[in-house]
């Protein structure tokens, strides 16, 4: 501390009782009085239930000032409790981000969460609710301790990832900070991402090859078959179909549950949004138009006198391929890819999802859950934007000030 203020001690205020308005006006009246300065405040509220906290550095007689404040607020029926010290050190800066979701997030798991927090020496320093609806999500801010050899880098994420297989809940980490907040393109797998099931199996449902096509999908999306031979090993199935199927198909697309909300979200923050597919362009290119997505990248079905040929006609879109068309985007958009997040399910999606800032896995396969960032087992979409700091109060604001706010009961 300088010279001149080596005199100064510090007073923790911690005001509790029932939230109304003026509290904190006639806190900050006695402060004022005593001349204090503020180094620090917090205020939460849970369910009309009022914590306020305020350090502040006073020159003169702190116990004056102690009595002062804890008159005023008996005064108006709050309780006041004040510590007395000199060290006046303000809160530590969070490094991380812990979201944890759950359906429901039990005490037992919570308790794991933060039991596992302590054991590699991180400090929670704020929890605040990011989401009641579809899911319960909680966000923490936590310090790790830098200083301990015995925790290296990566530790506190591999930590909660353990965790949260025995909790039963899903644990996002992520830096606090600008890189969180600076996202700005993202991409999402189509098939069990985007839309729920597999668009091959559906139109090779249409060829009675239904089963066989199933079991090539299921061993090239756990990473046992190469994309683009098992591509072309579907798409064989399918010779001789009408184009008309396309159409079919294409219409009886459902949209993963949350996949509107995510998307209009994401677009009212100025994000640029995309599909990157293993499936085929002529089966999502209504869904691209209707969401207003900015970009698509998937397989084209070749078509002769009306009828699939049962090949496909240019690059095919394979675990590279989706790679790289994330990679173009971002160019085109002159987006760093550092701001870019990938969300897919399969093992094609590994290299999209290493390549970009931030990779989801999202009800995934084993050998993508292993190398995303974070992975999400909720059935819903826009658990997504929780991870990503938006909160479901912020979402239905803004979807009430458009008219389109509405919550589909859960079963």
């Amino acid at each position: 501390m300088p010279q001149h203020d080596q005199a100064r001690s510090t007073v923790l205020v911690t005001v509790t009782g029932p939230d109304r308005p003026g509290v904190s006006s006639v806190l900050f009246t006695v402060l004022t009085r005593h001349a204090v300065e503020l180094l620090d405040v917090e205020q939460v509220v849970i369910r009309g239930r009022l914590t306020l906290g305020a350090l502040v550095a006073v020159a003169h007689d702190p116990e004056e000032l102690q009595e002062a404040v804890e008159a005023a607020m008996h005064s108006i029926g709050m309780q006041v409790h004040t510590s007395l010290g000199t060290d006046g050190q303000v809160r530590r800066q969070s490094t991380h981000a812990v979201v944890v979701l759950g359906r429901p997030i039990t005490a037992r798991a919570f308790g794991l969460v933060a039991q596992a927090l302590a054991d590699v020496g991180a400090n929670i320093d704020s929890i605040r609710r990011v989401a009641d609806y579809p899911v319960t999500g909680l966000e923490l801010e936590v310090s790790p301790n830098p200083d301990d050899p015995e925790q290296p880098h990566g530790t506190l994420r591999a930590k909660l990832v353990e965790v949260a297989r025995e909790a039963g809940v899903d644990v996002a980490v992520e830096r606090v900070g600008l890189a969180r907040r600076s996202k700005r393109l993202i991409v999402f797998d189509v098939d069990s991402t985007l839309v729920q099931g597999e668009v091959i199996e559906m139109l090779a449902a249409r060829a009675g090859a239904e089963d066989e096509v199933r079991r090539v999908t299921e061993a090239a999306m756990r990473g046992e078959l190469d994309f683009a031979q098992s591509l072309r090993a579907r798409v064989a199935t399918l010779k001789g179909l009408s184009a008309s199927v396309i159409d079919e198909v294409a219409a009886e697309l459902e949209l993963m549950p949350g996949a509107r909300t995510t998307i209009r979200t994401l677009k009212r923050l100025g994000f640029r949004t995309g599909v990157v597919s293993g499936g085929f362009t002529q089966v999502i290119e209504g869904l691209v138009t209707e969401l207003g997505l900015d970009f698509c990248a998937a397989n084209t079905l070749e078509i002769e006198d009306g009828r699939l040929t049962g090949r496909v006609v240019g690059d095919i879109v394979d675990r590279p391929g989706k790679a790289d068309a994330l990679s173009r985007f971002a160019a085109e958009h002159q987006i760093p890819i550092e701001q870019t997040v990938a969300v897919g399910d399969g093992a094609n999606d590994i290299d999209m999802l290493s390549a970009a800032g931030l990779g989801i896995a999202f009800n995934a396969k084993p050998a993508l859950r292993a190398i995303a960032d974070t992975a999400l087992s909720q059935p819903y979409l826009d658990v997504v934007l929780f991870v990503l700091g938006i909160t479901r109060d912020e979402v239905e604001r803004a979807d009430a000030a458009e008219g389109v706010l509405r919550r589909v009961p859960i079963t």
